[in-house]
């Protein structure tokens, strides 16, 4: 991936794209996302990370309840990376990341992530470019590591909402109890670092592309869980993963 411009690409679905019929779609997926899952665990040679990213009220924790809330708890982790902790910055930056990576057999997902020290720590002036510049490099070891030693295979996901269907979410916060609990006063400051946000994701997706993201139309739910949905799909099913038979010694064999 080269210079890519996030404002050259569409936050909604196409056109040819029709709600219900793409919500049947999704739903086919799931169900079949679910005997992937559990064949995954059992096999227990590869495991998944998934990375979401994206501005405030992108969407990244509905993804999670409608797409990976359907599959077995047992094989299936979130981690939301916060502000980190003092003992986290008497470290390196990824010394909070890499204890959470997926197990063999296991799908884990970062909501937010090790992207975060490249995103808004240069927002807020937290981290220099020559900084940031070691740290994607940083990052790219990182995954490379869990690749080549682990089997783990990464999933990036960016989605990509607009300015004026974020504001309408953060407005619903203020208005929706089902949502009030979102609600922080500071995502309308952070709202209007719109550009600076833009600038610093668009050097991270230059920079740190060994692994391909994926820019997804966040705008739509329905169209957003679909993509990510079908990417899931088609990792798990290019794995060609078989389930183990008896062990050996069990009676029988």
């Amino acid at each position: 991936m080269g210079k890519l411009s996030l404002k050259d690409i569409s936050t909604k679905a196409p056109k040819d794209f029709e709600k219900d019929a793409t919500r049947k779609r999704t739903s086919d997926i799931l169900n079949k996302l679910d005997d992937l899952q559990n064949l995954l665990f059992a096999e227990g040679k590869h495991s998944v990370l998934v990375v979401m990213q994206g501005m405030d009220a992108s969407g990244k924790d509905g993804v999670i309840r409608n797409v990976f809330g359907e599959l077995n708890p047992q094989g299936v982790t979130v981690k939301s990376f916060k502000a980190p902790t003092a003992e986290e910055l008497s470290h390196d930056f990824l010394w909070r990341v890499h204890s959470h990576a997926p197990a063999k057999g296991v799908m884990q997902i970062f909501n937010r992530s090790h992207y975060e020290d490249i995103i808004i720590t240069r927002v807020h002036g937290l981290c220099d470019d020559e900084t940031a510049k070691k740290r994607m490099k940083a990052i790219n070891d990182f995954e490379n590591l869990l690749q080549e030693h682990n089997n783990t295979h990464i999933l990036k996901f960016y989605l990509h909402i607009s300015k004026e269907e974020q504001h309408e979410r953060l407005m619903e916060r203020m208005k929706d109890p089902a949502k009030m609990w979102k609600y922080n006063e500071k995502d309308f400051d952070e709202a209007k670092l719109w550009n600076d946000y833009r600038d610093v994701y668009e050097d991270c997706f230059e920079h740190c592309n060994k692994i391909p993201w994926t820019i997804v139309p966040a705008d739509q739910n329905w169209y957003k869980e679909f993509i990510i949905a079908t990417a899931l799909y088609d990792l798990l099913k290019g794995l060609d993963m078989k389930f183990p038979g008896l062990k050996e010694g069990t009676p029988g064999s």
